[in-house]
């Protein structure tokens, strides 16, 4: 399994204002995002969640929350935590350390109030990667644990409220780089 953070940020590492992105829209953007996430688990907080509620994206969301515990979406399963999350992630994707084991400790179970996940099936476009998808804080908290990072460089700097965490650019590298108008799509990778 790989971990994957998904963004648009702008130069100054904006990705949000009041809920919404300041630049004006990107049509190519929405729609790579879109089919890279379509059949992967994507890991997202819950406010993310809510905004998204008409349009999900991904085959199956973890909602990361410490105010709630369940969600009313059948695609979505709830976890407390960074480490709860990434447990769901390796059920859903079929890479679990140790079956019946947390973070590979034999013995323990899924965090309560996280219910049972089923693996995505057989058909499920999955290529192993679980994709990130904010909000800032959601970021922040994986950041520690991303293998790759596939991040809309979106032209220009913005006034807003919500910040893609900085990285050590030395620790990265970009891997691949598609120019668009109005963005840059860079995938950074760990050294």
């Amino acid at each position: 399994m790989q971990l994957v953070s998904v963004a648009a940020l702008a130069e100054n590492r904006v990705i949000g204002n009041d809920g919404g992105v300041p630049w004006p829209d990107l049509p190519e953007d929405v729609r790579q995002y879109r089919a890279r996430v379509a059949g992967s688990p994507v890991v997202l907080g819950r406010r993310t969640f809510e905004s998204m509620r008409g349009n999900l994206p991904g085959r199956r969301q973890i909602v990361v929350s410490r105010s709630v515990d369940a969600v009313d979406e059948p695609t979505a399963v709830v976890a407390d935590g960074v480490d709860a999350a990434i447990e769901l992630a390796r059920e859903l994707v079929g890479d679990r350390p140790d079956a019946g084991a947390v973070d590979g400790v034999a013995g323990e179970t899924s965090p309560a109030g996280t219910g049972p996940v089923d693996a995505l099936p057989d058909d499920a476009p999955s290529d192993g990667a679980v994709y990130v998808l904010g909000g800032g804080t959601i970021y922040e908290l994986f950041q520690p644990r991303v293998d790759r990072m596939v991040l809309s460089h979106v032209d220009g700097a913005y006034d807003g409220d919500t910040r893609f965490p900085a990285w050590n650019e030395s620790e990265w590298r970009v891997a691949d780089e598609t120019e668009y108008e109005g963005f840059t799509l860079r995938e950074w990778t760990r050294r």
